[in-house]
């Protein structure tokens, strides 16, 4: 069984913004790229799980209109991490204080005071993680942070307690990754 993991598009965003689960859309045409290529490497029968934010909704549209075959469902496990008060914030205006506190505090810190903490965060990825079917390829159209959490998960690990524990990289903006579980 396969697990696809694939990145939204570049959202319509100012770079260096805090986005979590702010709704923003996506590129368009990046959005419409990455589909084309896409549905052109995807297996015949797959499962498709779609983050409910717009920017990931676009991408399973366009998916969709290049492959009938697809049906989605959408799956709000499958959203980026809640930053609270962050939410939209350039992340040179965090206040440092705040910042060093997640980092000192990692695991348990609420991220923006009203977000989630890396803890919630790894817990509902992995309950989405724990449901995958064990027979069939699924494809999750989701964002970096969940991608990172499945890296750390697939390895055993639904903890984390330090910032350096966290992956450092995840596919850019509409490419993807294909795991073998």
């Amino acid at each position: 069984m396969n697990l696809w993991l694939v990145r939204h598009a570049q959202p319509m965003v100012t770079p260096g913004t805090c986005y979590g689960q702010l709704d923003v859309p996506a590129d368009a045409d990046a959005t419409r790229d990455s589909a084309q290529e896409l549905a052109k490497v995807l297996p015949a029968i797959i499962s498709v799980a779609v983050s409910p934010l717009q920017r990931c909704e676009q991408l399973a549209r366009n998916l969709r209109g290049l492959r009938p075959d697809l049906s989605c469902k959408t799956d709000a496990r499958l959203q980026e991490m809640n930053f609270g008060r962050w939410e939209g914030q350039a992340w040179a205006d965090i206040p440092r204080t705040e910042l060093d506190g997640w980092a000192s505090s990692f695991d348990s810190y609420a991220a923006g005071q009203t977000g989630e903490s890396v803890t919630q965060f790894m817990a509902r990825v992995a309950s989405a993680f724990d449901t995958l079917p064990h027979d069939a390829d699924t494809l999750w159209i989701t964002h970096a942070g969940v991608i990172r959490a499945v890296e750390l998960i697939t390895r055993g690990v639904r903890r984390i307690d330090r910032a350096d524990q966290w992956p450092a990289s995840a596919p850019a903006c509409g490419q993807w990754c294909k795991l073998s579980l």
